[in-house]
Formats: C-alpha cells, sequence, structure tokens
C-alpha cells in the first residue's frame, strides 16, 4: 500500500513571512514588519472573492491593499514584487533532512498549495527533496481552508486515511479543513499559537520532530487496524 503525507508549502516549508516582511520593507524602509501584519490580515478575505483569481493576482491585490491601508503609495510596478521575489523565499532549514528521512522510510510526498503551477514550480526547485505530487489552488480553482485540494488528493489517489497524513502550519487553511475531513494531521506550529491543539492528531514546533511523529502515528494505525 502507497503511503502518502500531503503538505502546505508556505509557512510549513517555506518562510513566507520572512519573504513577504522582507519585500515590504524592500519596497518601503522600515515598514517591511507592517506590511507583513496587514498582508496577514487581508489575504484570506482577497482569496474568497468570486470568481476565483490566480494566486499571483491575489498576491498583487492583497499588496495594494495592504498598502492602501497602512497609508503607503504602491507604485503600479512595484505592484507585482512579491510575484518577482516568491521563488527566492527561504526555505526552513529543517525540511531537507525531515523529507529526505520520510522519503527514505517509504513515505511518498505531496504538496496540497494555495499557490499557481508556475510560481510553485520556481519554489520546488529550491526545495532540497523532490515531490512525487502537486495539487495547486490553480488545479482546483479554490483555495483552502476549502475543500477542494483534499478532495482532488483523494479522487486522484484514492488512498485510506491511515495511509494519507497531512502535515501544515496553518491551523486555519489545513488543520481545521483536514480535521473535518477526518484526514490524520500533524500541525506544525512554527509560531507558538494558542489555538486548539487537540484538533490535531500530533503538534510540533518544527519538522526536526517530524520523522518520530509519522513513525508513531503510522504505528498507533497499524495497531488499531
Amino acid at each position: 500500500m502507497t503511503r502518502w503525507l500531503t503538505f502546505d508549502c508556505f509557512g510549513t516549508l517555506v518562510d513566507w513571512r520572512h519573504g513577504i516582511g522582507t519585500t515590504g520593507e524592500l519596497l518601503f524602509p522600515g515598514r517591511g514588519a507592517d506590511v507583513l501584519a496587514a498582508y496577514i490580515e487581508i489575504e484570506a478575505e482577497v482569496e474568497k472573492e468570486k470568481p476565483f483569481r490566480r494566486y499571483r493576482a491575489v498576491l498583487a491585490e492583497t499588496l495594494r491593499r495592504a498598502a492602501s491601508g497602512l497609508g503607503l503609495e504602491l507604485k503600479q510596478d512595484d505592484a507585482t514584487a512579491l510575484i518577482s521575489t516568491i521563488g527566492h523565499w527561504p526555505v526552513f532549514p529543517d525540511v531537507g533532512p525531515a523529507l529526505r528521512a520520510l522519503h527514505a522510510d517509504g513515505w511518498k510526498l505531496a504538496l496540497l498549495t494555495n499557490c499557481d503551477r508556475d510560481l510553485i514550480a520556481l519554489t520546488e526547485r529550491r526545495l532540497p527533496e523532490p515531490f512525487d505530487a502537486v495539487i495547486t489552488a490553480e488545479d482546483v480553482s479554490s483555495y483552502k481552508p476549502d475543500f477542494a485540494h483534499f478532495e482532488r488528493f483523494a479522487s486522484v489517489f484514492g488512498e485510506p486515511s491511515d495511509a494519507w497524513i497531512h502535515v501544515a502550519q496553518s491551523y486555519f487553511h489545513d488543520i481545521k479543513p483536514a480535521h473535518e475531513l477526518g484526514i490524520t494531521r500533524v500541525w506544525v506550529n512554527r509560531q507558538g499559537e494558542k489555538d486548539d491543539p487537540s484538533i490535531a492528531n500530533a503538534m510540533i514546533g518544527s519538522l526536526e520532530a517530524l520523522p518520530a511523529t509519522i513513525s508513531s502515528l503510522s504505528a498507533s494505525a497499524h495497531t488499531r487496524a
């Protein structure tokens, strides 16, 4: 039986906070942290708007609204700054060792990402371990926390729940919908957030603990079976 680990990308594998904050600092010196905070407040709202728009449009529109809300003048050409830098946002240092160990243990790895195909391809070039499958927002015309990413993965790979574990940092985008769908889930709580950890099957602070956590969850599932 094929065993799958699905991952969110930004926040879990890639430090998007650093990427957006640094880009904001380049655009508005001394205001990078403010731009990041404003961006975080607005992005999910933009993603929910209809009709569906590609993530590159979400990045640009969210940056425009964040700058406007802060009273900052965003030049028209600079609205695409996040699109230009996303492929260079840093990968967390714990990613490579964890993914290599999990691949070596026989797990297949997939990305379920709120991103476009071409943009995630730029990010994948920087990831230290290849992924076996990728499902993007562009593929399903929807953004998590909608269920479409998870439903598409299940329809394509048809894996039983005990052979599928979802790993993510975002409580809102990933852990809550995975809980509602009954998918085994690991919350990578990198920010020390105070949301209820009981809806996750496990909570870890970084990917350093992921191989051991996956081994434990898998053994528990095997015992129940």
